[in-house]
């Protein structure tokens, strides 16, 4: 049972509507997430405005699902493992490439690094060892690459504790995130 109510046009105030209508033009459907988070348009319209900058970064769309998918892991969001599963199957990933990701592993050497910089960041706080940081640089993670994957786990953490609070009606096929070996 939510714990925030998920708004519709006919419940929610004008600004809201208007949030919701957007989300509703830009993606076809509103997910449970975004029709909660409207309660507070300012933070839909700030994590709005963040997904949709790191969309023109360096990551591309494939890419861009294996963080999100492999943040939601790490902080054992059930909604956003869910959500990234499917939208990480239909950009391409496998079934046994999106495990590998929620492991935060991956066969490219590169992507394997963004992952592993991304644990690392994650668990200290963005305070990495030298050593973890040049082992992502000689895989040819890009000062660029390492923002924005600070900016990835700002969004995507934004999502994970907005829905461990809210706790929405899952609208994706389930996936547990459990600890995976």
């Amino acid at each position: 049972m939510p714990r925030i109510p998920r708004l519709t046009p006919e419940t929610a105030d004008e600004e809201q509507r208007e949030l919701i209508e957007g989300t509703l033009r830009q993606l076809g459907k509103v997910p449970n997430l975004y029709a909660t988070m409207a309660n507070g348009p300012a933070a839909l319209r700030g994590y709005l405005a963040m997904r949709e900058a790191l969309a023109g970064g360096t990551f591309g769309t494939r890419r861009r699902e294996q963080l999100a998918l492999f943040i939601a892991q790490r902080n054992a969001c059930g909604y956003c493992v869910s959500a990234h599963s499917m939208r990480g199957g239909r950009v391409g990933l496998t079934p046994d490439e999106l495990l590998a990701t929620r492991r935060g592993t991956d066969a490219d050497e590169h992507m394997h690094q963004v992952l592993r910089i991304t644990g690392e960041i994650m668990s200290t706080g963005g305070r990495v060892t030298g050593t973890a940081l040049a082992e992502a640089r000689a895989a040819g993670v890009t000062d660029g690459e390492l923002a924005e994957v600070v900016a990835h786990i700002a969004l995507n953490l934004l999502s994970n504790y907005f829905n461990h609070l809210a706790e929405p009606d899952l609208d994706f096929p389930a996936v547990e995130p459990h600890p995976i070996g």
